[in-house]
């Protein structure tokens, strides 16, 4: 598994962003999948994930209701639509994967693979 996340960038207040994360490693595998953040001086927290079938979806508290997670199965291709961005969203973002789990996995340490992590900036 060899994750690769894209779609950073800088956006104002109220704004809009997607982010992918592909496996480039073309695991022939479908994987539980997960969006983290890290904001500087803070520890890595959870976004949003999602289960390997696609079926079942978790979000953090703060971004329910403004950010999807979606994911193409069979490629382990994930997504992470983000509306209504706030400051407080800006962080470094990185995707994740996990070894194969009835439940969306929340827990940083549940997951196996991650990628290199793309900046979110949100200015005000």
């Amino acid at each position: 598994v060899q994750l690769q996340a894209s779609g950073g960038g800088s956006v104002q207040t109220g704004g809009s962003l997607g982010l992918t994360c592909a496996d480039i490693g073309d695991a022939p595998t479908s994987y539980n999948m997960g969006w983290f953040r890290q904001a500087p001086g803070k520890e890595r927290g959870f976004v949003a994930g999602i289960s390997w079938s696609g079926v079942r979806t978790e979000y953090a508290d703060s971004v329910k209701g403004r950010f999807t997670i979606t994911r193409d199965g069979a490629a382990n291709t994930v997504w992470l639509q983000m509306n209504s961005l706030e400051p407080e969203d800006a962080a470094v973002y990185f995707c994740a994967a996990a070894t194969f789990s009835r439940a969306v996995l929340l827990k940083l340490v549940e997951y196996n693979w991650w990628g290199h992590g793309t900046e979110v900036t949100v200015s005000s």
